[in-house]
């Protein structure tokens, strides 16, 4: 079933539940309706355990999650997350405990492959119709509805052309809604000129040098960089500065949940790949969390209004996020 296929009609949700497809946003999204659907919110301490295949040992603790009955509640509910970073023998300990599910119980993965992966072969093909399957795979369509929403959300309109773009590209979805938040808390009309802008800001070698240096906590080799380029514009450095530091804590917040990089920022994945192991789930999220409420500062003022102000704004963000990278990582 097609993510809005899901969203609109509503299924019954019986004992397994299959998130698949690539698009994490949407997946988050199902995985949030599902919840919503099965467990009110004042039954969810007590009857919902979630598993991260990136922190996996075994299925054990999860085939006794699942056993478990339901407490003053109609149905107990398993989640395990990054399903697709098991190995092989793992992935057949998983799907042992998928096809016992007992009833009163829902076991929901998120496996965030093709339904058509064969290597590994999808928990959803392997499900069949024995399994709720909700597919996060993005062609035009959900593309074109996903940004519409995403803007009545933002309470911001855009240009048709920025939609057809948004629609038409590539770029996963997680980026995208990046790209939006970002260029709505500039302006609440966003333009096809702006696009362009943004797309251009957070490609810029300096500033991804910047950034990288940053989250390294090679603070010595990226202050340089920021300095270099505030002379040179004193007024207009701080938003491509900001916008790599945001995208690249994206990204590394996309690697440490166990996901990937696509679109134009995929050939950053090998680099960031060991970075996001080091810092780890939650101070990722975090990172990222700060670096776009720069952005936001930045916008409205709150980083105050004078060009010594914003590089002195910016030199204070970098050594907040320069520490990410120096302590073991904590998920």
């Amino acid at each position: 079933m097609k993510f809005y296929d899901f969203v609109d009609k509503q299924p019954a949700i019986g004992e397994l539940v299959i998130v698949e497809g690539t698009e994490r946003v949407l997946a988050d999204r199902a995985l949030d309706l599902l919840l919503d659907r099965t467990l009110a919110p004042e039954m969810r301490d007590l009857n919902l355990e979630r598993f991260s295949a990136v922190e996996w040992v075994d299925a054990s603790r999860v085939r006794a999650a699942v056993q478990a009955m339901p407490f003053l509640a109609d149905r107990r509910v398993v989640v395990v997350t990054e399903a697709q970073t098991l190995k092989a023998d793992q992935r057949r300990d998983l799907w042992s405990v998928a096809e016992a599910v007992p009833e009163g119980s829902t076991l929901v993965i998120m496996d965030l492959l093709s339904p058509r992966s064969l290597r590994p072969k999808a928990f959803g093909s392997m499900a069949g119709r024995s399994a709720l399957r909700v597919d996060t795979t993005a062609g035009a369509s959900v593309r074109e509805r996903f940004v519409r929403e995403l803007l009545t959300n933002l309470e911001a309109t855009a240009e048709e052309r920025v939609v057809v773009e948004l629609a038409e590209g590539d770029g996963d979805l997680t980026a995208v809604r990046n790209d939006l938040e970002k260029l709505a808390i500039m302006g609440k009309r966003i333009t096809y000129a702006q696009l362009s802008t943004e797309s251009l800001v957070i490609e810029d070698p300096k500033a991804y040098l910047f950034a990288t240096a940053v989250i390294e906590g090679k603070l010595a080799k990226a202050l340089p960089i920021a300095q270099e380029l505030f002379a040179s514009d004193p007024r207009g450095a701080a938003i491509p500065l900001l916008s790599a530091l945001a995208t690249e804590m994206g990204s590394v917040w996309e690697l440490a949940r166990g996901g990937s990089l696509k679109g134009r920022i995929a050939w950053r994945e090998p680099h960031l790949r060991p970075l996001a192991r080091r810092i780890g789930t939650r101070r990722a999220a975090a990172g990222y969390a700060r670096a776009v409420r720069a952005i936001e500062a930045y916008v409205t003022g709150k980083a105050g209004n004078d060009p010594d102000d914003y590089q002195a704004f910016v030199e204070r963000i970098s050594v907040e996020l320069s520490g990410l990278a120096r302590a073991p990582a904590r998920r």
